[in-house]
């Protein structure tokens, strides 16, 4: 890894904000470790873990100067499915292997394509975690006895229904007052850590006031250790491997979608720019670590990260220190944490699955009513009542049909002829009618993706409106950006069909994708390279020169204005070529290719 940029010019005083930074950060982080490692369904310790390697190794190795990284909410439902499924274990086997692939996908460069998730996917998956999350902490707000965590969201939304006789109002009394103190604390004290002054009043007011009537840390996980664990290297077999990469992938791009979410998020508050190639293999090389130490997988959290610009973070040294600092608290304060009560940590969760709703930008979305409304609601309602590998896989089948879809309606061929009511003689499709289109010429302007979602639209548009066959087939691409295979064989099958009925095409304003893409296919060579032109005022001039004469006798559609002179007498007007008719001399605007 290159270090050039990141510490350029770093000196003592950046060192002391980044001190800083990493302090409060680290604060904020001990209490969200955890919570988040109980709501995955692990013990408490493996989120602190997880934050400590983690954390110091996504800043010392990743693409963003302020990014922090560590548990987030976004893992809980997937990892707490693994667990439930698979165990413990393989969920460390599973976040290895996702940090392998996140490497991968560093070194092959696939970082931007990570960005091409459609937004109301990415909300909607975001708005139904927030959801379960929120509800995955209602049995410890109440207090409720023997209850059972199923994967699927209706279970346990049943579970909680049969248990609510054994509300414990104790823990009700310490959730509020942990909800109370985060909601008022950012008033007082903005600077100050809410969580964790939440977390300490009410585990104080349980201690105090409701010695043995509330579950704790340590009645339901045991003590936590004051040290780091030694290396572990969990089994690795084949069939593990088999069974375990599904849900690995799944990790690995959402570990890589919410990490570079985040890394632009901090470069809209900071004016840098991350590489987003370096924060996947960053973000690979700490998932590949974290679980040797039994730590769960992590990635870039958007609200700590945020936090560290916001308290004057210079460089990754802060996200070294906000691990540090992590580490230190461990070793001085473990033993406490055995007596902080669950109901605690409830409304830490709800407070952070409330923050990342995104509701504002759900409704939003919502109202407008579009395909990408029936996007959002599809994928959120599969990630609360399914799983989030199937709400993800459906949202963007569903987001790719309807963007093909939407790409084809763009797709329009109009015939058109030249207005003389307009400068320059633009073409228009209004000009064409029953008694006022050329026999022998026919102009269409095409434009739109030529791509497979729309290429079978061009043909039957193409062949549908060819009511006489002309001699001449024009075709205005100019505003074709695009052309795939699909579209090149349906161009193909047009001038096939047209020239075996002895006509020629030409083709003006190619762009250059379509016209490379018909020099390596050999199209080019078929239409012939003198049929194409910049121009179509020059194509329009070259067509005059191959009409057939006698027919033109007599015409009355008088399509061009050469038409007045040939259908009168077998000759161009030598004075007015077609390149000075429609707009093409030197010194006029040309044409519209």
């Amino acid at each position: 890894m290159k270090w050039s940029g990141r510490y350029t010019g770093y000196n003592a005083g950046f060192f002391r904000r980044d001190l800083i930074s990493g302090l409060i950060v680290g604060v904020i982080a001990i209490p969200l470790g955890m919570a988040f490692a109980i709501a995955s369904g692990v013990s408490p310790q493996y989120g602190i873990y997880t934050t400590i390697i983690a954390g110091f190794l996504i800043s010392l190795f990743g693409g963003s100067r302020y990014q922090i990284g560590g548990p987030t909410g976004a893992f809980i439902p997937i990892l707490f499915a693994i667990v439930m499924q698979y165990g413990y274990e393989n969920l460390l086997l599973a976040g290895m292997l996702a940090g392998i692939m996140l490497v991968l996908m560093g070194i092959f460069k696939l970082g931007k394509l990570i960005t091409f998730i459609p937004r109301p996917v990415t909300i909607g998956f975001t708005a139904g975690i927030a959801v379960i999350i929120f509800t995955g902490q209602l049995a410890n707000f109440l207090g409720l006895q023997d209850v059972k965590r199923h994967e699927d969201f209706l279970s346990n939304m049943h579970e909680i229904g049969l248990h609510l006789a054994s509300l414990n109002l104790y823990s009700v009394a310490t959730a509020a007052v942990c909800l109370l103190v985060i909601l008022i604390t950012p008033k007082l004290f903005p600077k100050v850590p809410a969580s964790l002054i939440g977390l300490i009043v009410s585990s104080l007011v349980a201690v105090w006031f409701f010695s043995g009537k509330v579950e704790t840390i340590g009645s339901a996980y045991g003590a936590i250790p004051s040290t780091l664990p030694s290396v572990h290297l969990p089994e690795v077999t084949f069939e593990k491997i088999k069974q375990l990469i599904q849900p690995a992938f799944v990790i690995a791009m959402l570990g890589g979608i919410e990490s570079l979410l985040s890394a632009v998020v901090a470069d809209g508050m900071s004016g840098s720019r991350h590489k987003s190639n370096r924060e996947l293999i960053g973000q690979g090389i700490a998932n590949i670590v974290t679980p040797l130490f039994g730590g769960i997988p992590a990635t870039g959290a958007i609200a700590r990260t945020a936090t560290n610009i916001r308290s004057g973070a210079v460089s990754p040294v802060s996200g070294m220190v906000h691990s540090a600092v992590v580490l230190l608290i461990l070793v001085a304060f473990a033993p406490f944490a055995s007596l902080i009560p669950l109901a605690s940590m409830a409304p830490i969760l709800m407070v952070v699955a409330w923050n990342m709703s995104e509701r504002k930008a759900f409704m939003h979305v919502l109202k407008a009513k579009t395909s990408d409304s029936l996007t959002l609601l599809i994928t959120f309602l599969l990630t609360v009542l399914t799983n989030l590998t199937t709400a993800v896989e459906v949202g963007l089948v569903l987001a790719v049909c309807l963007f093909v879809k939407r790409m084809s309606d763009i797709m329009k061929v109009d015939k058109c002829l030249p207005d003389p009511a307009v400068k320059h003689e633009k073409l228009a499709a209004h000009m064409v009618s029953e008694g006022h289109d050329c026999p022998q010429i026919a102009i269409y302007t095409v434009e739109g993706a030529l791509f497979f979602g729309a290429a079978a639209a061009f043909e039957q548009m193409i062949t549908r409106t060819i009511q006489v066959r002309p001699r001449i087939l024009l075709l205005r691409m100019g505003k074709v950006p695009l052309m795939d295979t699909t579209g090149e064989a349906n161009l193909r099958a047009i001038i096939s069909e047209f020239q075996k009925s002895g006509g020629t095409v030409l083709i003006s304003g190619m762009q250059d994708q379509p016209r490379q893409l018909l020099k390596k296919t050999g199209l080019e060579n078929a239409v012939g390279r003198e049929h194409f032109f910049a121009h179509t005022g020059e194509a329009i001039d070259y067509a005059l020169t191959c009409l057939n004469r006698q027919q033109c006798l007599g015409c009355k559609h008088f399509a061009f204005r050469e038409c007045t002179a040939l259908s009168a007498a077998d000759a161009l007007p030598a004075a007015a070529p077609a390149n000075v008719l429609y707009g093409e001399s030197e010194g006029r605007a040309p044409l519209p290719s």
